[in-house]
């Protein structure tokens, strides 16, 4: 009794506390399995701490990811966008485009589906052990903004540089003064060839320069982010009208 005790503390002083809460349970499993060797026996142990861990640091990456929503690539209506090429979504889906640094920009107007299938990849990712980390480009700009103004740019730029996958929403919708310009700029210029960005936008490239105000400013932009990047353009209907046309509710006159 003494030796299971201490073994118990042990597992609890070495922060192995699933398998010292487990320990009395696998004993009796143990016990009553005649074919469990010591090695099994320590393997069933360590392997539901194992899972448990990979759980808890699942969902933490999951808590920190600032998703708005969780919609995996299988939820996504293909047959609904025939544009997309489902291939090239399911490559991506492999995240050997986040190995490589690459970056990711899905182009369209409002409703296509662009978030969900950035939320897709994310979901895939963070679930493979990858952090990620979610923001509209004018929640992004804000912060930053607000950080300089209080003298805490520097460290508030890692809150963007540390994930594996920076997801940055809704680029396009609102247009950008020289300094808002000129923090997404360093932004990309930052994590190029770093970290992947994924990123959404109802623009083509063509606008950017009125869009942030500036073209040299943005032809640098695009220059870095396109340097290794997997371009997905959806040209179809809206998701949020889908429901609404199949029931013939808007007079098509």
């Amino acid at each position: 009794m003494v030796e299971y005790e201490h073994t118990q503390q042990l597992l609890e002083e070495m922060g192995l506390t699933t398998a010292a809460a487990l320990l009395d349970a696998k004993l009796d499993e143990a016990a009553r399995n005649e074919d469990m060797t010591y090695l099994s026996f320590l393997h069933c142990l360590l392997e539901e701490e194992y899972e448990t861990r990979k759980r808890r640091s699942q969902q933490t990456r999951l808590k920190l990811s600032k998703l708005p929503y969780r919609k995996t690539l299988e939820e996504f209506d293909f047959e609904f966008q025939p544009s997309i090429d489902r291939e090239q979504i399911n490559e991506l889906g492999t995240l050997v485009f986040a190995e490589r640094k690459d970056n990711v920009l899905f182009l369209g107007p409002p409703g296509v589906g662009k978030t969900h299938l950035a939320v897709g990849l994310a979901l895939n990712a963070i679930e493979n052990g990858k952090t990620v980390y979610f923001t509209s480009l004018t929640q992004m700009i804000h912060d930053l903004e607000k950080a300089d103004m209080q003298g805490r740019l520097e460290r508030r730029w890692k809150v963007y540089m540390r994930p594996s996958i920076l997801i940055i929403d809704e680029i396009g919708y609102y247009s950008l003064d020289r300094r808002a310009a000129e923090l997404f700029f360093q932004i990309v210029c930052r994590r190029y060839e770093t970290g992947s960005i994924i990123l959404t936008s109802n623009k083509h490239f063509s606008e950017w320069g009125e869009m942030m105000s500036d073209t040299v400013i943005a032809t640098a932009t695009l220059d870095r982010l396109l340097h290794h990047a997997h371009i997905i353009n959806i040209r179809g209907n809206s998701y949020r009208m889908k429901d609404r046309l199949r029931v013939g509710e808007f007079d098509r006159r």
